[in-house]
């Protein structure tokens, strides 16, 4: 006898009734949260808060599962951990959380926090790269923040306000010796040096060479917790180093330098605005 592997009768009916109930502002509210998740994701996947995330989906799913096969004191278990992870969570992701609230008080969630045509990112990745051969040559040392799309406000705050255009001999003179500013990190946001005295996190890796100094560490340290790019420079050596997300590339020469930062400050795809000024330069 045939077997009739046929959808139930019943079946498109319920899933006709069901799509039939989808309005535009259904559509329009699942939009909005399918951005702002991923809004929160990437804000969250260059952090190690991303690490605690996928933690959190693997017991929700393992809860799921054994809820669904009945296993009860496994289930009672989780749901108990799942509770106090709640609880927990505000405490374990406050650094994140207070980012998020800072760019949702800023404008700046939906949207990057500074604009610059082609030629102005280049020029400025040309003076930052011109400055730190200058200070690397010198043997001057120095720690350079260029922040990208997490703000670093409260970096900021711990050192003294400039806002001042970036060129490279401005740079030389805010790394002189003996001076006040000399000391700490020098926040760079798009095209302006908004602080420099700027005190940074140092890192807990204990597995790092002995030969990385208190700057280099503390390069290591903020790349752990933000999304920025730390350009260093070693006062005993005059060697160049960039921390990126835990990480520290030292002994780095001029053009590969400058091939690290170019993503930082210049679009990889051009929006409508910048096609229209490129589109009126060419006529």
């Amino acid at each position: 006898m045939p077997t009739d592997f046929s959808m139930p009768a019943g079946l498109p009916i319920q899933f006709h009734g069901m799509i039939s109930t989808i309005g535009l502002l259904d559509i329009v509210d699942i939009l909005v949260v399918a951005i702002i998740l991923y809004k929160v994701y990437e804000m969250l996947e260059n952090t190690r808060a991303i690490t605690l995330v996928k933690g959190i989906i693997v017991l929700l799913a393992v809860t799921m599962v054994a809820s669904f096969l009945e296993l009860h004191v496994i289930s009672w278990l989780l749901q108990k951990v799942v509770t106090l992870l709640f609880v927990a969570l505000p405490i374990v992701f406050q650094p994140e959380l207070r980012r998020a609230l800072e760019h949702l008080g800023q404008g700046r969630f939906l949207a990057p926090s500074v604009s610059l045509d082609d030629e102005e990112a280049r020029q400025v990745v040309r003076e930052l790269v011109r400055a730190v051969k200058m200070l690397a040559a010198k043997k001057i040392g120095a720690l350079l923040v260029i922040e990208r799309d997490m703000g670093l406000n409260d970096v900021s705050a711990t050192g003294i306000q400039l806002d001042a255009l970036i060129t490279a001999d401005f740079l030389m003179n805010v790394f002189i010796p003996n001076t006040p500013l000399h000391d700490g990190a020098a926040i760079v946001r798009g095209k302006r040096l908004i602080s420099a005295g700027c005190l940074l996190p140092l890192t807990e890796n204990r597995k790092l060479s002995t030969e990385l100094g208190t700057r280099h560490r503390a390069a290591i340290g903020l790349s752990e917790q933000c999304d920025a790019l730390i350009v260093v420079v070693s006062e005993e050596t005059g060697t160049i180093s960039v921390a990126e997300n835990g990480h520290i590339m030292r002994h780095l020469d001029g053009e590969t330098l400058q091939a690290m930062l170019t993503p930082a400050f210049v679009k990889p795809h051009e929006g409508l605005k910048d096609m229209i000024r490129n589109w009126r330069r060419r006529k």
